[in-house]
């Protein structure tokens, strides 16, 4: 395996969200294009570019939107899985998710270097990587 080179996110402020265990960034705040998203850990954002990911095996998924081609997309310094990015949507009305990711709050260290805690309720209701 070669050598893995990181990027550095700057710009936006400061609203830079990064990886909860190593703070790797992974996405500036303003690539944010819905945080009308839903994962098993609670929230989640639908971001219009992330960086320093590396992405999984593509597979079909049905999600609460419909089938779609996803893949699972990995922190690249520690390896966690820090989402999925959306390959196609078979669904016309879900077209604008393609070539997106989704970020879990539950993963991410936010702008202001909080972290999402998930509720019990969400724990215990939450749905396995679904989107809304």
């Amino acid at each position: 395996m070669g050598r893995l080179y990181q990027v550095t996110l700057e710009g936006g402020g400061g609203k830079i969200y990064s990886c909860k265990h190593c703070k790797t960034h992974l996405a500036l705040q303003h690539h944010i294009v819905s945080k009308a998203f839903h994962c098993k850990h609670g929230k989640a954002y639908l971001f219009s570019k992330v960086v320093n990911v590396t992405i999984g095996v593509k597979e079909d998924r049905l999600m609460m939107t419909g089938l779609h081609t996803v893949a699972d997309i990995f922190c690249v310094k520690c390896g966690s899985i820090v989402g999925w990015t959306y390959e196609t949507a078979h669904d016309r009305n879900q077209k604008y998710k393609e070539g997106k990711s989704v970020l879990e709050r539950f993963k991410l260290s936010g702008p202001d270097g909080s972290n999402y805690w998930v509720s019990q309720e969400a724990q215990i209701g939450g749905s396995d990587q679904d989107d809304v």
